[in-house]
C-alpha cells in the first residue's frame, strides 16, 4: 500500500509539473456519473453554471450518455449534442486514469462513495486533477484524508467532498457565522428545519444505500480517527454540552428537537481542527439537532431510527432494507426518487445559534474567566436542496477550484469545504445564485452576565 501510494504521489508530481503544457487540451469540467440521478441533475445545472467554461460528462455506457445529453438538451431547448463524452468505469483503473487526464476538476457524483469513491480519488491525484463530491459518508471522507492527504498536497490537488446539502450549509454556514460575530465564537448549535409537500420519495434510492452502508459500518469510525486526528482540540471553557434528546429551542418556534446525526458536525469540526493546527484560530464548539415539531413526531422519528439502526447491523437486514426502500422508510425513498414537483416543493432552513465574547482574549491568556456575553442568531435557506441545488452547489464548488485557487490553502490536499474555500468568494456565490441563501437574523450582547 505504501509503495501504491509512493507511485501516485509521483505521478502526481510529473502531471503537475507538465500540467501548464496539458491545461489547454484539458476540459475544465468532467461529470462522472451523470447517468446516475445526481449526475442528470448536475447535467442540467452545468447548461447554466459551466456556461463559461468547457465541460463533459462520463460513465461506463455510451448509449446512456448519449441520452442524457439529448434529454437534458430537449428539457433546457439548449443543442447539447457537442458536450464531449468520455467512457470511465469505476472497475477499470485505466478508463479512470484516462477520464482523469481529459479535466481540470472531476466532478464526482458516483456513489456510495466508501465503494466507488477511492478508485476516481486516486485516479485524480495520479493526473494532477482537482476532485470534488457529495458524499455525506463520514468514513470515506476520513479515510480519504488518512490515506490520500499527504499525495493529494504532493501533487497539487484538491480532493473536497460534501459540496452539497451535506455539509456546504452547515461548514459554510459556520464560517459564515464566525465572519459577522464581530468577537470570539465559542460554541455553535445548528437546528435544521426542512420540510416537503406532495406525494412520492423524498430520496433516490444511491442516498438511502449510502445512509445503510454509512450507519452499518459507524464504529469504524473511532479507529479511524485515531490515526487520523493523532492529538485531541483543546479543552474550551465552558464546554458545550448536549441537549436532551428532547428538546424545544426557541430558534424554532419552540418546535421540539432531536440530535442531528448526519455528517454535518464531522464535516465542520474537520474544518475547525484545519483552522486550529494552520492558523491557531480558537475552534469553535458544534452541535447539531432537527426539528421534527411535535413530541409525537419525535417519538415516530425515534422508532424508525431504532429499526433502521437494527436492521443494519446484520446482513439480512441490510439486505431488506436494500431490497425494500419503500416499505422500510416508509414511502421516504424509492428507487426512482422525488419527482421534479417534490424537489421544487422541498426547502430547509438551518438556524445557527452561536455564543461567545465582543472581545479577544489578552496576551498570553488561553481562557476567558467570564461566561460568554454575546449572541448571534445566523441561517441558511434553500430550495431544492437535496438533489437540484445540492447538484448547483458541486458545480460552484469545481469553478471556484478553477479560478479561486490561489486563495485555497497550500496546494492541494484532502480537506472540508469549510477549510477549502473559506477565503474564497463561493458563499457570495451561493448566494448570488440562489443556490443557499446565507443570512444574520439578530446579535445581542447581554451586560448582565
Amino acid at each position: 500500500m505504501h509503495l501504491i501510494k509512493n507511485m501516485i504521489t509521483h505521478l502526481g508530481t510529473i502531471f503537475r509539473r507538465d500540467s501548464h503544457k496539458m491545461s489547454a487540451d484539458r476540459l475544465d469540467v468532467v461529470i462522472f456519473g451523470a447517468t446516475g440521478f445526481t449526475g442528470n441533475c448536475a447535467v442540467e445545472k452545468s447548461v447554466e453554471f459551466l456556461s463559461k467554461v468547457k465541460w463533459g460528462i462520463a460513465g461506463r455506457n455510451q448509449s446512456k450518455l448519449e441520452g442524457v445529453r439529448e434529454r437534458i438538451g430537449t428539457k433546457v431547448s439548449k443543442d447539447l449534442s457537442e458536450i464531449p463524452i468520455i467512457i470511465a468505469d469505476v472497475g477499470d483503473e485505466e478508463s479512470l486514469k484516462k477520464m482523469a487526464e481529459q479535466a481540470k476538476v472531476v466532478v464526482n457524483c458516483c456513489g456510495p462513495y466508501r465503494h466507488f469513491g477511492e478508485a476516481v480519488v486516486k485516479a485524480c491525484i495520479a493526473a494532477g486533477t482537482h476532485h470534488v463530491d457529495v458524499s455525506g459518508e463520514p468514513q470515506y471522507m476520513e479515510r480519504m484524508q488518512l490515506e490520500y492527504d499527504e499525495a493529494a498536497r504532493e501533487a497539487g490537488v484538491y480532493v473536497v467532498s460534501a459540496c452539497g446539502f451535506d455539509s456546504i450549509p452547515a461548514d459554510l454556514g459556520t464560517l459564515f457565522h464566525e465572519r459577522h460575530f464581530e468577537g470570539v465564537v465559542n460554541s455553535v448549535e445548528t437546528y435544521l428545519v426542512a420540510k416537503s409537500t406532495g406525494p412520492g420519495a423524498s430520496l433516490h434510492y444511491g442516498t438511502w444505500e449510502s445512509a445503510i452502508y454509512g450507519l452499518a459500518h459507524a464504529n469504524e469510525l473511532r479507529s479511524l480517527r485515531s490515526k487520523l486526528f493523532k492529538e485531541r482540540l483543546p479543552s474550551m471553557k465552558p464546554s458545550l454540552k448536549n441537549r436532551p434528546i428532547f428538546h424545544r429551542a426557541p430558534v424554532v418556534r419552540n418546535a421540539v428537537c432531536l440530535p442531528f446525526l448526519g455528517s454535518d458536525r464531522s464535516v465542520v469540526m474537520r474544518s475547525q481542527r484545519f483552522l486550529f493546527e494552520t492558523q491557531k484560530k480558537r475552534p469553535v464548539q458544534v452541535r447539531t439537532y432537527m426539528s421534527v415539531g411535535t413530541y409525537f413526531t419525535a417519538l415516530l422519528f425515534i422508532l424508525a431510527g431504532a429499526i433502521f439502526s437494527l436492521f443494519t447491523r446484520f446482513s439480512l437486514g441490510r439486505r431488506l432494507l436494500l431490497d425494500y426502500p419503500k416499505l422500510f422508510s416508509f414511502g421516504f425513498a424509492s428507487h426512482e426518487g422525488p419527482s421534479e414537483e417534490k424537489m421544487k416543493n422541498t426547502k430547509f432552513t438551518m438556524w445557527f445559534q452561536g455564543a461567545g465574547w465582543p472581545e479577544a482574549l489578552a496576551e498570553g491568556e488561553d481562557q476567558y474567566a467570564d461566561p460568554p456575553t454575546k449572541k448571534l442568531v445566523t441561517k441558511v435557506s434553500g430550495t431544492d436542496f437535496g438533489y437540484g441545488n445540492t447538484a448547483a452547489c458541486i458545480l460552484l464548488c469545481a469553478t471556484t477550484i478553477l479560478k479561486e485557487h490561489s486563495k485555497m490553502p497550500g496546494k492541494g490536499g484532502v480537506l472540508a469545504p469549510g477549510a477549502a474555500f473559506g477565503k474564497t468568494s463561493l458563499i457570495d456565490e451561493l448566494n448570488k445564485n440562489d443556490v443557499f441563501t446565507f443570512e444574520v437574523v439578530s446579535a445581542k450582547e447581554d451586560s448582565q452576565n
